[in-house]
């Protein structure tokens, strides 16, 4: 068991944000209290409503009650990544709070996770489509101590038979994975985003919010 060494005080809060769709989601929880969280279908109209969004899920708490902020760090759109990431590093500066960043596809593996009965599935593989007929994909491995989750295969962009390739070698070492196909409503994961981070942080992690670093997995236009 990987030693909890911080718990987060009953007044302190964390943020977690998910823009890597046209959907956004934000969760807040003391982690004592249910999480409080919801998406919204913003759009194009993402960047003009995600603080006005932001303040409202604050509420009645103030900023300065925030202990850490998570957010999804893609693959996904590049435009919304991108918009999440930058605004998760500038409230971290701003309130000289630690910034974790979390793969999209860990909060869909670590919410599978959770689905599960029994744990029936010890290795979850997701994937995602990319841009120019490619694919994303991860193979996840949720800790045995329920501490969260180790990446067997980090994202990685693939061709649709070279990931089938991947998934063939994958079943041949653990035929009993699970497969999950990441297409829609990614941004309700916002939750997993936000456990993910407060394992991590109660493991002593802190990273600086200069470390929060989208990622992309492919160029946004072809070269």
């Amino acid at each position: 068991m990987k030693s909890i060494i911080k718990h987060l005080l009953p007044d302190k809060y964390a943020l977690a944000l998910h823009t890597t769709t046209p959907e956004l989601g934000l969760a807040i929880s003391n982690f004592t209290d249910y999480p409080q969280s919801q998406v919204w279908n913003l759009g194009r109209d993402l960047s003009s409503h995600i603080h006005q969004y932001l303040v409202e899920v604050i509420k009645p708490r103030t900023w300065a009650d925030l202990e850490f902020i998570a957010v999804a760090k893609g693959p996904g759109g590049f435009t919304g990544t991108r918009i999440g990431v930058v605004t998760a590093r500038t409230l971290a500066q701003q309130l000289k709070i630690p910034a974790f960043t979390v793969s999209t596809l860990a909060a869909v593996a670590w919410q599978a996770h959770k689905a599960q009965k029994n744990c029936q599935y010890p290795v979850i593989a997701v994937e995602m489509p990319a841009q120019r007929g490619q694919v994303f994909g991860a193979i996840y491995q949720p800790n045995s101590d329920n501490s969260g989750i180790t990446a067997l295969l980090p994202d990685t962009v693939f061709t649709p038979s070279a990931w089938q390739e991947t998934l063939a070698v994958q079943s041949s070492g653990h035929s009993n994975y699970q497969l999950i196909s990441a297409t829609s409503q990614l941004a309700a994961t916002v939750n997993s985003i936000l456990e993910l981070a407060y394992l991590d942080w109660q493991q002593g992690k802190n990273p600086h919010w200069s470390e929060a670093i989208p990622y992309y997995g492919q160029h946004p236009v072809d070269i």
